[in-house]
Order: C-alpha cells, then structure tokens, then sequence
C-alpha cells in the first residue's frame, strides 16, 4: 500500500513524561506505516528547553505561524521541585503560555464522545467546546490586604498626566481589595478567534457575561463581541446557517444543563476555567478532551487537554506496566492533520485523520480500553489493555 503524500509539513513540539513515550508510540504504530510523514520537529522536552534557555519553544511559535498548523506534545510547567529534578537553570515558562502569546490564540477544549463512557448530564448527546479567553481579568490582577480605616481608588493616569479617579470603596474597618484590566484589542482578537472557529466547525457560538452588575467592565466584552458580529460576520454566519447568541452567565449555565451540546461557548477568563473542567469531568475524562489553540490570523495548534500523566511515568521507568489513555494525544495528530489536509486540499490526508478517529472509538466501544475508561464505563466485562496494547489495537482496526 502507498502511503500517504503530505506537501507541507507539521509543526512537531515533542514533549515531557509519560506523553512522550505515547506519543512515539503513536508515531511508530499509527502514524508512519499510512503517511510519508513531513515534519519540522521541535524537542519542547523540559531538558532542551533548559538546554536551549527556552529558545525552542519561541522557535516552535515562530514555525507554526510560518506553516499555519502544529501539533504539541504534553509539557512540564516547572515548579520548585522540577527545578531540582532537572537540575533547571531557571523556572522556565508554560511552553502553553508563550506559544498562545506568540499566536495571539484562543483555546477551544471539546469532549470526545464515546458509546458506553456516558456523560453525568443526560441529556448532552453531542460536545460542548468552551472556548476560554486566556488574558487579564483575576489572573492578572494586583491585591491588597487592607489593614483598617480608609479609602482605595482606581488611578488612571493619562500620559499628558490628567488623572481620573473612581472610588472603589470607604472602608471603616479591615478587608481586601483587587484591581483587573483586561485589553480592547486581547478582547477583539478573541472574538475573531471565536466566530472564526464556529465558521470552521459550522456550530454556532453561545458568549455569556454578567454586563447587567459589571455595566462597564463586562458590558465591554458584550459592545466589542457584537460590534465584530455585526461589521464582520453576521453575513458568514447566516450563510453558514449558524447563530450567535449573547445571554448572561447564569442563564447561560442554565441553558447549556439543559441542552443537548454541538455548541461553541465562549467564555470570559474565570469562566473558562471552571467551566473547562466542568464539562470535561460532566463528559467523563480530561484524558477524552481535545484542546486547539486558534489564533486570528488562521495559525492552528493542536494538543491534548491534560498534562504529562508524571505518575504513570514514573512506574514506566521502573519498568512497570503503565495503562495510559492516549486518545486526546492520538486526536491532536488527527485534528492536526485534518486540517493540514483541508488547508493544502490533500482530501486523502484529511480521510485518514477521520479513519483513524473512528478506528479509535471503535476500539473502546467494542470494550477494549485503558484502565482509566474501564472503571467509568457502562460497556459490561471490558478489556483492559495497558498502553502500548491499546494503541496496537486500534492499529488493527486501521
């Protein structure tokens, strides 16, 4: 059999832990005997970024912004302990974090769904994909322990040195205070990034603020979401046969209990964050999320939604049977390759992400599967395959 042609090539960015071992794996077992694989290959491992002093990783960036899609391999952030571990010579960045920067991209995580790993809300019968703005808000702000009696302020100070001030608030005893900001322009490229996606997925996108209490902060978001809608995407959508629909945000979770899924919904920072682990804990796994990073100027980047599985590392360098799920990891290749496929009309590469999807869900739902999915299925005396097996089995439905 002929394997399959590519013209342009992937951003590859290798990664750390249990996820690199899978993701050879896959490589050997899924991926090269169908493809004439084309790569540009970036080791993101902790050891060559430190190495490296990070340089891979804006190298990594700067590669997919030149060839238009990645996909990325699950990476250590360091914290005190790695810093040791690896000897680091310093607490290098989220590799996630500089690459996002880098693009200007915004995350759409979205479940995978499988016959027998059911969701706990019965009613979701198809995915729900949050899209979560990634800048300012809580995680960029600046606190204070008020210690007694007085007031705090909000000082802008224009560059001419006019000031404008807001009483935030008279305090007559001790409290807390915080200040947030978030920017037009961060706003702006995620609601592109937003109607873009749903363009792309043809699903239609759902955005939720709480614009009635926070009339300035908040409203922001509402103004500059419809105002992009309106000029720019209103046409596209109804072409499209899709909708943008603004509501608030506690009407927002209410709705979506109460839907069935195929949505996009975007969210604010906080949202986002709580509302990402909600849905992928309601679906049943965050080793069954996909995640891509999609940035406005049409850059794709796509990885698993969970981090390197460093227990079941360290049993496998013990020499220890690890049954690790790889099915978002396998499904950041598949994304990855789809739409290289789409973007170079390469209808045969585009055949085989979608060959390869169906193979991997057909494996789980004809009851092979990793332990981690065994314990949650409802599929009766399932067969629990360690790591490589597992993979090996969808090999043979290839």
């Amino acid at each position: 059999m002929d394997k399959i042609k590519m013209t342009t090539p992937l951003v590859e960015m290798d990664g750390d832990e249990m996820t690199r071992i899978l993701w050879k794996m896959i490589k050997e077992n899924l991926l090269l005997p169908f493809i004439d694989l084309k790569t540009e290959y970036y080791d993101l491992g902790l050891e060559y970024r430190n190495e490296t002093n990070d340089q891979v990783t804006i190298d990594s960036a700067n590669a997919t912004k030149k060839y238009g899609v990645a996909v990325k391999c699950a990476t250590i952030t360091p914290n005190a302990a790695r810093m040791t571990e690896y000897d680091l010579k310093e607490m290098w960045k989220s590799p996630n974090g500089t690459i996002r920067a880098m693009l200007d991209g915004t995350v759409f995580r979205t479940p995978i769904i499988v016959k027998g790993i059911e969701p706990c809300v019965k009613n979701w019968k198809k995915p729900i994909t949050i899209a979560r703005h990634a800048y300012g808000d809580v995680y960029k702000n600046t606190e204070m322990i008020i210690p007694g009696p007085g007031k705090v302020e909000l000082v802008y100070t224009a560059e001419d040195g006019t000031e404008t001030r807001e009483l935030v608030q008279n305090y007559t005893g001790a409290g807390i205070a915080q200040g947030m900001h978030n920017l037009d322009a961060s706003i702006e490229s995620f609601a592109r990034s937003c109607f873009n996606y749903a363009l792309d997925i043809k699903q239609d996108l759902w955005f939720a603020t709480k614009d009635t209490i926070s009339k300035k902060y908040d409203h922001t978001f509402k103004d500059i979401f419809q105002e992009i809608y309106d000029k720019e995407y209103d046409e596209k959508f109804k072409a499209a046969g899709i909708e943008y629909f603004y509501t608030l945000i506690d009407d927002a979770v209410a709705r979506v209990m109460k839907a069935e899924g195929g949505f996009i919904w975007a969210c604010k920072n906080y949202d986002g964050d709580v509302m990402s682990d909600m849905v992928s804990s309601a679906f049943g796994s965050l080793a069954m999320m996909t995640s891509v990073l999609v940035s406005p100027q049409g850059y794709y980047e796509y990885e698993a939604a969970h981090g390197t599985v460093q227990r079941h590392y360290y049993k496998h360098l013990k020499g220890e049977e690890t049954s690790t799920n790889s099915v978002a990891t396998i499904f950041a290749w598949t994304g990855a390759l789809r739409k290289r496929g789409e973007l170079d009309g390469n209808q045969e590469l585009m055949d085989f992400a979608d060959r390869l999807e169906k193979a991997t869900i057909d494996t789980i739902e004809s009851g092979k599967m990793t332990k981690d999915l065994a314990l949650i299925t409802s599929i009766e005396n399932p067969t629990v395959l360690n790591s490589e097996q597992f993979i090996k089995a969808i090999a043979e439905l290839l």
